[in-house]
């Protein structure tokens, strides 16, 4: 998994919000998997792309989600019939900015979404996560600290990481990279988990608030740890 050339995560908000599946346990060796999770713009892509480029297998949820949800993806036909041709794009895929206003002004569509994507994003999870190969597997969740407060998770993973850094930092990054105004990343902030939420759920945290290189130091440090025994 390529790395990505900045300090933020590339992921939409909208995947960011609807990207929480869990894999089921069939066939997963729970001791195997590692979540990396983190707020919006914490950066968590850069860190699982470090990661991968240290030949750790990465499945990530956003991506899942989007290819769900993308021009010809498998949840297209539901939410087609769930919301309506408004929030479809010319390209068939799902229009992202429709669906998020109306997602964030009737939380009840966000879960109707929710219960769509889901349900689907576990199960393209439970095979990829099953036949990774390597000492581990990092699942990346973007709402883990989120989901794990209200629903059971279905594994336990070996170990949480949590992609840290400073509020401001994740504010700044989402505004340079996005159309979304500052109360609209605000927003989507104030619905996710605060920074000491997530990092009360971690086994480690990494601090992405500076340098690459500090982040690549400290996940190279972290694989080192994790590959062991």
């Amino acid at each position: 998994m390529p790395s990505v050339p900045d300090g933020g995560n590339r992921k939409s908000p909208l995947d960011q919000h609807w990207a929480s599946g869990y894999a089921s346990h069939g066939g997963i060796l729970a001791e195997r998997i590692v979540i990396l999770t983190g707020g919006i713009g914490s950066g968590k892509s850069l860190a699982a792309g470090l990661f991968g480029q240290l030949g750790v297998s990465v499945v990530d949820a956003d991506d899942l989600s989007h290819r769900l949800s993308g021009p010809g993806g498998a949840a297209i036909p539901e939410i087609l019939a769930a919301f309506g041709p408004e929030v479809i794009a010319p390209d068939g895929g799902l229009d992202r900015k429709a669906m998020r206003a109306r997602a964030f002004q009737h939380p009840a569509e966000r879960e109707q979404l929710e219960r769509i994507l889901h349900p689907k994003i576990q199960a393209l999870a439970a095979a990829a996560l099953a036949n990774a190969p390597g000492p581990y597997a990092l699942y990346v969740v973007p709402l883990w600290t989120e989901q794990r407060a209200h629903t059971p998770s279905p594994i336990t993973p070996h170990a949480v990481i949590v992609v840290d850094c400073p509020e401001h930092t994740q504010l700044e990054r989402v505004m340079r990279r996005s159309p979304l105004s500052r109360e609209q990343v605000q927003s989507i902030m104030a619905a996710q988990a605060s920074r000491q939420q997530r990092r009360a759920i971690a086994d480690h945290v990494l601090t992405n608030a500076g340098p690459i290189d500090d982040l690549a130091q400290q996940v190279r440090s972290l694989h080192a740890r994790l590959i062991q025994p």
